[in-house]
């Protein structure tokens, strides 16, 4: 299996920007297709964005489409989220998560086998 472990999470004002990591150990990270998500106090954890093994492949949820960014290097076994222009409703503990992937090309909303333990991510008003 594989273990992941999220970091870059902090306190931003909103309108700024953050880059969060996810190191991955253990398995043939680029086996992996990987994904972002995020739990805000009192709600569900909900899905932000996906990549597919070769990192050719993208998907965004809608509340985060053209100010996120996911992309992956798998010579360094990491997946980032690059986030922009913060919202004080992106105030959320995030998390990474991976699955096995036949095709290098497939991305998944769900569901996922591997999660790290979350970095929080707190916007200011």
């Amino acid at each position: 299996q594989v273990q992941l472990e999220e970091s870059g999470g902090r306190l931003v004002q909103a309108g700024g920007s953050l880059s969060l990591s996810c190191a991955a150990s253990g398995r043939t990270f680029s086996d992996y297709a990987m994904g972002w998500f995020r739990q805000a106090p009192g709600k569900e954890r909900e899905f932000a964005a996906a990549i597919s093994r070769s990192g050719g492949s993208t998907d965004y949820a809608d509340s985060v489409k053209g100010r996120f960014t996911i992309s992956r290097d798998n010579a360094k076994n990491t997946v980032y989220l690059q986030m922009n222009s913060l919202k004080p409703e992106d105030t959320a503990v995030y998390y990474c998560a991976g699955r096995e992937a036949i095709y290098r090309t497939s991305i998944f909303r769900g569901p996922y086998d591997y999660w790290g333990q979350g970095t929080q991510v707190t916007v200011s008003s």
